[in-house]
């Protein structure tokens, strides 16, 4: 699958806002027959468009109250060093999120804990002591303002 048609633009816009869409629907809202459209969503998956279908939790109603982005500097950035703190990183739940980051910091973590006492917990025993780490710097969400997770796709339609 080299390039995307306005069909798989469609079918990637729809299955962001809704991935739990029968295929008839889908077909529907997109203007395709249900056989091709579920042909074309097989091969968007294939070709790795469309990386898995998840349920959005409400972090609220599961008792994770506190969301921190938490910054850490590494002591050596050489490749062996870097690596050992992404595998460290990748195993832990809490940490939502990881990006290997320019500027300031080596990895920008987002995390989530119960209260402040437990991610103050968690950070101590755990962050701080992740291979490699010389500082750790912290802020928290006050009140998400905006969480789509949807990606825009718009670009993509105008180099058609």
């Amino acid at each position: 699958m080299e390039s995307l048609d306005k069909f798989d633009l469609a079918i990637l816009s729809e299955l962001q806002a809704n991935a739990r869409v029968t295929n008839a629907d889908l077909a529907q809202r997109v203007g395709l027959s249900a056989a091709p459209c579920w042909r074309r969503v097989r091969a968007l998956e294939e070709a790795g468009f469309i990386k898995g279908y998840h349920a959005e939790i409400d972090r609220h109603k599961v008792g994770l109250g506190v969301f921190a982005f938490v910054r850490l500097d590494a002591e050596r950035n050489t490749g062996d060093l870097t690596r050992a703190m992404e595998e460290a990183i990748a195993r832990i739940p809490d940490v939502v999120a990881c990006h290997y980051i320019s500027g300031s910091g080596t990895f920008e973590l987002q995390v989530v804990a119960r209260d402040l006492d437990s991610f103050s917990q968690f950070a101590r025993n755990v962050l701080l002591n992740l291979p490699n780490v010389k500082d750790m710097h912290t802020s928290f969400s006050l009140g998400e303002v905006k969480n789509a997770g949807a990606l825009p796709l718009s670009h993509l339609s105008a180099a058609q």
